[in-house]
């Protein structure tokens, strides 16, 4: 039998990074110390925000242990709940990402004209260099799984060393002037207001943290459970030292009530080290971002496609591998084309995909509380290690109960926004009852 392309626990440990650290770390703070008043508020939602990473890990790497499977995410929906509901959440996961991609890869097309010609170019220009990025880690992903992860290897080794870079601005004993702020709500605290700015802030955290979920997407090709339970733990480990330390770096160089709603302040930290250089090399950082992301969603979602597949809820032609490199072309090929054909409509469509932000809080919370169903099963007993064992059951309950309230309070929030999620998803079930139930196997394995 031919040796699979494994994932070994390095490479697993930089996807999981990838997945999280975006280009949210170098803006979203500003906007959080906005929303949370104080200091205080600021870093207990990071840290709390960080535990609950945690205890998602925990929990996702015993579900990856318990069902290691290519398209997990997909599968543990299919398997626990039902293939319906499996095809429901990520038809509409795949649909977003893609929009997702395409808006990201937009937005890196403004930091390359930012950094070639130092001011924004045409929509011509940003759409073809948005498109020659796809079509660029399309042709790196191919080239199969031990090339497009050793790439994503070397990206984000370069980009945690600019961020370690940007924390090591705290010891230069420097502060840096903002140059700018966006528009947006500065809350106050007005001494019993707290546990409220705590929550508005806790939502912006969460969704920094997210993304890491998506590992079980590579089960099957992660070389150990060991290396699963290891790689994922140990990717929000790091996250979480990142996070908070360039939080700190942050403050102490910018200034807490300075950096609230402030424009770019990765670029500000720069600045610090790079003088008036610092904005192109802020702009090189989040073209590194861009890039780096672009790569890990085209790596992650043709996995789900392939698992759909066979479930018979998507064509059998997702299931065609490469003969030599293994890649999945079909799934590649057509999720790569939806991103460069999203790309025309432009970042508007943003604002389109608000419904995501509903749904993930419900895909987090309904697919981590699977790991009840398969232990209740007996599902992958003989796989699961770790002295955190016995433990996990209670990470996995604070982690799906923090979802749930997330979820709620993004209801609150957003209503139009949960109640489009709501209706997409019927609509969705009805397609999947209308066109697939009759095709989908009636238990999974």
């Amino acid at each position: 039998m031919k040796e699979k392309q494994g994932i070994n626990f390095f490479s697993l440990t930089m996807i999981v990074v990838s997945l999280v650290i975006g280009m949210g770390i170098f803006k979203t703070p500003a906007t959080i110390a906005a929303k949370s008043g104080t200091e205080l508020i600021f870093f207990t939602a990071w840290i709390i925000g960080g535990a609950i990473a945690l205890f998602g890990a925990l929990t996702y790497a015993e579900i990856g242990q318990r069902l290691p499977v290519m398209g997990g995410y997909y599968k543990v929906f299919a398997h626990c709940y039902h293939p319906g509901v499996g095809f429901t959440i990520n038809v509409l996961i795949l649909i977003s990402n893609a929009a997702s991609l395409a808006v990201v890869a937009l937005i890196g097309a403004d930091y390359v004209s930012d950094l070639v010609f130092g001011h924004p170019s045409s929509t011509f220009f940003n759409v073809c260099i948005a498109s020659m990025s796809v079509g660029l880690f399309y042709i790196v992903n191919l080239l199969g799984l031990k090339t497009s992860s050793r790439t994503q290897n070397i990206l984000m080794i370069v980009k945690i060393s600019l961020i370690l870079l940007l924390i090591s601005s705290l010891f230069k004993g420097v502060t840096v002037p903002i140059h700018g702020v966006n528009e947006g709500t500065i809350r106050v605290y007005d001494g019993s207001n707290g546990y409220l700015l705590l929550l508005v802030s806790l939502v912006s955290v969460f969704f920094t943290y997210g993304g890491y979920q998506q590992t079980i997407n590579f089960g099957s090709e992660i070389k150990s459970a060991k290396t699963m339970q290891r790689g994922i733990v140990l990717g929000i480990l790091i996250v979480l030292f990142l996070y908070l330390a360039i939080n700190y770096t942050y403050i102490k160089v910018i200034g807490f009530e300075h950096m609230k709603n402030a424009n770019a302040i990765g670029s500000l930290l720069f600045e610090a080290w790079f003088g008036k250089y610092g904005a192109k090399a802020f702009d090189f950082a989040m073209v590194l971002s861009v890039l780096a992301y672009v790569n890990v969603i085209l790596m992650s979602n043709p996995r789900v496609m392939f698992a759909m597949s066979e479930d018979n809820v998507l064509p059998k032609l997702f299931q065609q591998k490469h003969p030599k490199t293994e890649a999945l072309v079909p799934g590649l090929t057509v999720f790569a084309i939806t991103t460069i054909l999203i790309t025309f409509f432009g970042k508007g469509v943003d604002d389109v995909l608000s419904f995501s932000i509903f749904l993930d809080c419900m895909g987090m919370s309904t697919s981590a509380a699977t790991l009840f169903i398969l232990r209740n099963k007996g599902q992958g007993n003989s796989s699961v290690t770790g002295y955190l064992k016995k433990w996990t059951p209670i990470f996995c309950s604070i982690f799906v109960l923090s979802y749930a309230f997330v979820a709620i309070a993004v209801v609150i929030d957003k209503p139009y926004a949960a109640l489009t999620a709501v209706i997409l998803i019927i609509i969705v079930l009805i397609l999947y009852r209308l066109f697939y139930y009759e095709k989908t196997p009636k238990s999974v394995n």
